[in-house]
C-alpha cells in the first residue's frame, strides 16, 4: 500500500500532490549490509554456489553417460564463477562474462544450471552497477551466443535436439528475468541518486542566493546610508560653520533652526529605513519615505550659503523610482561641490523633464585642476548603482579646466504601464 503525504499540523493545507516524497530510510539489517559491502558479496557467492552444487552432482537420465572429466570441468568453471560475484560491483560485466563459462561447456545437460545462479547475479549487477542499456545488451550478446551454440550443436548432433532447445531456451529466461528485475531496481537507484544529487545542488543553490541576496541587500544600505547621512552631516556642518562666524544673531538663529530641520528630515529618514530593517515581514521598499523634491535640497544647500541655481524644464511626470533617484543624484552632486570645491562662483543645477527620458546636471566652477580626490568614490558608485538600476547612463568628470560636472539620463515613464 503507497504511504500517505503526511499532514503538518498546524498548516491548515495538506502537502501539494507533486510534493517531492523522500524513501524511507533504509532500516537496520539494510543500514548492516551497506555498511560491509564485501561481506554481502562473499554471502551471495556462496548462496549461489549452494544452488549450483545439487545441479553439478544430481543428475537426472541423459541419453549418453556423462564422463567425469566433464563434471569436474563444470564444477571448476560454476565455482569459478560464483568466486567471480565477490567483484561484482566493481566490474560487474567481466564477472558476467566468467558466470556465463558453465553455459559454453561441452556438456550441454548441466550447463543452464550450473551456471544459472551466477549469471543472473551477475547480469542483475550489470544493471544495477552500470546502466540498463549496457545491461540489455549483455543480455543480447549471451542470449545471441548460447542461440548460436545451440544451433551448432543441433547441426552435429540431432538426436537430442529437443533437450539442448529446452535447457537453452531455460537459461536465456532465467537471464531475463535478472535483466528485468536488475534494471528496475537500477533505475531506482538512479533516480534516487538524482534525486539526492539535485538536493544537494538546490541547498548550494539556495545558500549562494541567499549570500546573493545579503550582498545586494548590505549595498542597498549602505547606498541609502551615504546618502542620507553624508548630505545631511554636510548641511550641517556648513550652516554650523556659518552661525559660528558670522556676528549677526537673527542669522546665526536661522542657520541654528535650519541645523535643526535638517536633522530632523535626516532622523526621520533614518528611523524609516532602520524600521524596514527591523521588521522582517514588512512590504514597505528599502528607500526612505517622504516628498522630498529636487527644490527643498536645492533649498537646504542655499541655506548653507552656497551659490546654487536651479533650472527646472519641462512637466515631471517620472516613476517613483526615477524621481527618487534624481533626488539622490542632486543631493550627491551639491553635497561634492560643497564639501570638495574651492569657493566656487556658482553651482548650477539644470533638470530637463522630456518625454524620452530625464536629464540632470549638477556643474561648479571651483574644482582645483589635477587635484587628487578627496572622497572615497562611493557616492558616484552608489549613483551609478541607482541609475543603472531605473535603466539610465550616468558619468562624472571635468569638461573644462576648474569645473566639475555630474549629469545623468534616466528613461522616461513607459506609456504601457499608465
Amino acid at each position: 500500500m503507497p504511504a500517505q503525504p503526511q499532514f503538518v499540523p498546524g498548516t491548515g493545507v495538506p502537502p501539494a500532490e507533486d510534493e517531492l516524497r523522500l524513501p524511507r530510510p533504509p532500516g537496520v539489517i539494510r543500514r548492516f549490509w551497506s555498511r560491509h559491502p564485501l561481506l554481502a558479496d562473499i554471502l551471495i557467492a556462496v548462496v549461489a554456489l549452494l544452488l549450483t552444487l545439487p545441479a553439478i552432482f544430481v543428475r537426472g537420465p541423459v541419453p549418453d553417460p556423462v564422463s567425469g572429466w566433464s563434471v569436474a570441468a563444470g564444477f571448476a568453471l560454476s565455482t569459478l564463477g560464483c568466486a567471480a560475484l565477490v567483484w561484482r560491483r566493481r566490474w560487474p560485466i567481466g564477472v558476467f562474462v566468467i558466470s556465463l563459462l558453465p553455459f559454453l561447456g561441452a556438456d550441454p545437460t548441466p550447463g543452464a544450471a550450473m551456471g544459472g545462479p551466477a549469471a543472473l547475479i551477475a547480469l542483475y549487477s550489470i544493471a544495477v552497477y552500470r546502466t540498463a542499456r549496457a545491461c540489455w545488451i549483455a543480455f543480447g550478446a549471451a542470449s545471441a551466443l548460447i542461440a548460436t551454440q545451440t544451433l551448432v550443436r543441433i547441426l552435429l548432433d540431432s538426436s537430442s535436439w529437443g533437450m539442448q532447445v529446452n535447457v537453452d531456451v531455460s537459461a536465456i529466461v532465467l537471464l531475463l528475468i535478472g535483466a528485468l528485475v536488475g534494471v528496475n531496481v537500477g533505475n531506482r537507484r538512479r533516480y534516487l541518486d538524482a534525486l539526492i544529487e539535485r538536493s544537494r545542488q538546490l541547498l548550494i543553490e539556495r545558500d549562494q542566493q541567499a549570500r546573493l541576496a545579503a550582498a545586494a541587500e548590505r549595498t542597498r544600505i549602505a547606498r541609502e546610508m551615504h546618502d542620507i547621512v553624508s548630505h545631511s552631516l554636510t548641511v550641517v556642518v556648513a550652516l554650523a560653520e556659518g552661525a559660528t562666524a558670522t556676528d549677526d544673531a537673527a542669522r546665526a538663529s536661522e542657520a541654528t533652526r535650519a541645523i535643526a530641520r535638517t536633522a530632523r528630515v535626516a532622523l526621520a529618514e533614518m528611523r524609516v529605513m532602520l524600521g524596514v530593517l527591523r521588521d522582517d515581514d514588512s512590504l514597505v521598499p528599502l528607500a526612505p519615505l517622504g516628498q522630498v523634491s529636487v527644490h527643498d535640497v536645492v533649498a537646504q544647500a542655499r541655506a548653507t550659503g552656497a551659490p546654487v541655481t536651479l533650472n527646472v524644464t519641462g512637466v515631471a511626470d517620472v516613476t517613483p523610482a526615477v524621481a527618487l533617484a534624481l533626488v539622490r543624484i542632486v543631493k550627491e552632486g551639491l553635497t561634492n561641490a560643497i564639501r570638495y570645491s574651492r569657493r566656487p562662483s556658482t553651482i548650477r543645477v539644470s533638470v530637463v523633464y522630456g518625454a524620452a527620458g530625464t536629464q540632470v546636471s549638477i556643474e561648479n566652477d571651483g574644482a582645483v585642476p589635477d587635484a587628487p580626490s578627496e572622497g572615497a568614490g562611493l557616492g558616484l558608485r552608489g549613483l551609478q548603482e541607482r541609475v543603472d538600476h531605473v535603466g539610465g547612463t550616468m558619468d562624472a568628470g571635468s569638461p573644462a579646466s576648474g569645473t566639475w560636472r555630474l549629469r545623468a539620463w534616466m528613461p522616461g515613464r513607459d506609456d504601457r504601464d499608465d
